[in-house]
């Protein structure tokens, strides 16, 4: 039998209210882009996961750290807790909290991409043999995470995650999973090894379900990022190839 997620998405908390799903792309220049994946306690993960989604075997997290020097808003980081499973035979990221530094950039990835947005203080920091973000919230240090002995790649070898969020429509009121699948254009990208010594995980929406278990990789990359228009959204509480509606193009 297939494995859906449990989450009772009534209580996941307050979603993002999306204006509707005819968003144009943003194109972001000169990012640097943390992603850090570990497996997790593979029952606990289900309770993390909509029920438009399976886990995936094994079941992992994706912890990203990002900084935007040029965006329509001007420069912003964003880091994210995000819990990897399966839409139909797709790999998605459900994010769990994304936390921005910039007060337009909050309000614009809510309203346009349904980015379950929060305030915070992200950093990323390049050393000569690891790469660290850290991110803080109220003064304290709520997530950090490291790419340990830096090793150059191609960027043809980084295959990140598409993202989904939970938002609420504000045309129709209804909640939907907002799929987000930026485009990179890599001019440099590394590999090491994964550590994540720092999670809160009150902070991060996900209370005592997630628990890291192996570590599975850590990457890096300079590169322009696109965020797209949106072309798909799926009704969160069936399964992803019976509620998966084309919006867009």
């Amino acid at each position: 039998m297939p494995r859906f997620g449990t989450m009772d998405i009534t209580q996941w908390g307050t979603p993002a209210e999306i204006h509707g799903y005819g968003t144009e792309p943003w194109v972001l220049r000169n990012a640097q882009i943390l992603n850090v994946a570990f497996e997790i306690e593979d029952l606990k993960a289900s309770a993390l996961l909509p029920p438009a989604l399976g886990p995936t075997i094994p079941a992992y997290a994706t912890f990203n750290i990002a900084s935007f020097p040029e965006s329509p808003v001007g420069g912003f980081s964003i880091a994210e807790v995000r819990v990897v499973g399966r839409a139909g035979f797709r790999p998605r990221a459900f994010v769990l909290r994304s936390i921005v530094d910039n007060e337009a950039a909050r309000l614009e990835l809510a309203q346009r991409w349904g980015y379950p947005v929060a305030a915070g203080e992200v950093g990323l920091q390049l050393r000569h043999d690891r790469i660290r973000g850290r991110v803080r919230v109220g003064g304290s240090t709520v997530l950090e995470c490291e790419l340990i002995d830096r090793d150059v790649i191609s960027g043809s070898d980084i295959q990140w995650v598409a993202s989904v969020h939970l938002a609420r429509n504000k045309d129709d009121s209804k909640l939907v999973l907002v799929q987000v699948d930026p485009e990179y254009v890599f001019a440099t990208a590394e590999r090491g090894r994964p550590r994540v010594p720092i999670l809160d995980k009150q902070v991060w929406n996900c209370a005592d379900y997630l628990e890291l278990t192996n570590p599975i990789s850590a990457s890096f990359a300079k590169c322009d990022v696109t965020l797209p228009k949106i072309r798909y959204v799926v009704d969160p509480e069936r399964p992803a190839l019976q509620g998966t509606t084309k919006v867009g193009a």
